[in-house]
């Protein structure tokens, strides 16, 4: 999968990719960071007029709603930069009249999911390359120029989770809430991200059922504080609960924004100030509700020698994917943070739509004690999920 990894970065630089499905061929590149003359150079290398694809959830957002994952819409006139970028995430849009579209194939898929892995926003521009241009294509592809990927192989890179994980460095790493702690790098196969074991206590003083939380990384949370969430009090009060509990584990997951990346939270934010929840304003964007693979967490802790663990949590998402992973999830425990005026509207959203834990805590009915079993999913279901 070396290509399809190199593909990522690739993008993220914003040039253009061919990629190949069967006989076919089409020249990729993202929406994000166009500019008009690449718009108009991949135009001309593939001898084709682009067409813009957008995700299922961007399409919902604007107005058509689609089964399909990607969708191919032909623009005639294409628009300029901006007025793609315009169409790809900002609140409002609307395609122009005579757009058509059609549902993607694996190229166009392929090419959404590479993006969405790469923390790009999720559209792309797409021309197919003429039989007159495929001497042009192979040339390009022989020196260097244009780096080329089989539709299938990136398709099975982001389908595949985050590949073999490899330990790097691990040093001694005092913290505030737990002195003896150790901090273990992963490193995933693709290169893109990183990930921290916070090994707090030693092993052999650990519990049985070892506590463990798993934290996704928030830059504006953990690092400064934000009000907007309760990130930064539930990576604390995590590491202080392990402690207490007699030592165990927090996994620091390279997943901002629940998976979608710095810029894109960023943007999300600006269309919460504009009243959207958080949810719906990553389907403008483009995004699920979620677009983190915990199956990062269960090679981290098979890689730590952890099977059975008390779950520091109030995601029922979380307990059921490590069940499914085969990690013995035999109890959980709520960690909150502080509701403020600031966050209260995002912890509701969490509670109401994404199913979380989070009703004592928002002085309403039905939540479940801290420590219930009833909260856990058999772990046979979470097997069949």
């Amino acid at each position: 999968m070396r290509q399809a990894e190199r593909a990522l970065f690739d993008l993220r630089r914003g040039l253009s990719i061919l990629m190949r499905d069967h006989e076919r061929a089409f020249v990729v590149c993202a929406v994000e960071g166009l500019v008009d003359a690449a718009a108009g150079a991949m135009q001309a290398l593939a001898g084709s007029p682009a067409r813009l694809v957008l995700s299922k959830h961007r399409l919902a957002a604007i107005g058509h709603p689609s089964a399909a994952p990607a969708v191919a819409i032909a623009l005639s006139p294409l628009p300029d930069a901006a007025g793609l970028r315009a169409l790809a995430w900002q609140r409002g849009a609307s395609l122009p009249a005579g757009a058509k579209l059609r549902d993607g194939g694996l190229v166009e898929s392929a090419a959404l999911r590479l993006l969405g892995r790469a923390q790009l926003v999720p559209a792309a521009l797409v021309c197919e390359v003429g039989a007159e241009q495929a001497a042009t294509i192979a040339t390009a592809v022989a020196s260097g120029d244009l780096l080329a990927v089989d539709a299938a192989e990136a398709m099975r890179l982001c389908e595949s989770g985050p590949g073999r994980l490899a330990r790097i460095s691990e040093a001694r790493v005092p913290l505030a809430e737990a002195e003896n702690s150790r901090f273990v790098l992963f490193r995933e196969a693709d290169g893109v991200h990183e990930h921290v074991a916070i090994v707090i206590g030693e092993r052999a003083g650990w519990p049985e059922d070892v506590p463990v939380r798993l934290h996704s990384s928030c830059l504006t949370g953990d690092l400064f504080g934000s009000l907007r969430c309760d990130c930064g009090e539930q990576l604390r009060r995590g590491v202080a609960a392990i402690h207490a509990l007699g030592g165990g584990v927090l996994l620091y997951l390279s997943q901002e924004g629940r998976g979608i990346g710095l810029a894109n939270k960023l943007r999300a934010y600006g269309l919460q100030d504009e009243g959207l929840d958080t949810i719906d304003a990553d389907q403008v964007i483009g995004f699920s509700k979620d677009e983190r693979d915990f199956r990062i967490a269960h090679e981290m802790l098979d890689e730590l020698g952890i099977d059975r663990i008390l779950l520091l949590t109030n995601n029922p998402s979380k307990v059921a994917a490590l069940q499914k992973a085969g990690i013995h999830v035999v109890g959980r425990r709520a960690i909150y943070g502080e509701v403020t005026e600031q966050n209260q509207r995002y912890l509701k959203t969490k509670a109401s739509r994404h199913g979380h834990w989070l009703n004592d805590l928002l002085n309403e009915q039905g939540e479940p004690g801290d420590d219930e079993p009833a909260c856990l999913p058999a772990a046979d279901a979470a097997h069949r999920a």
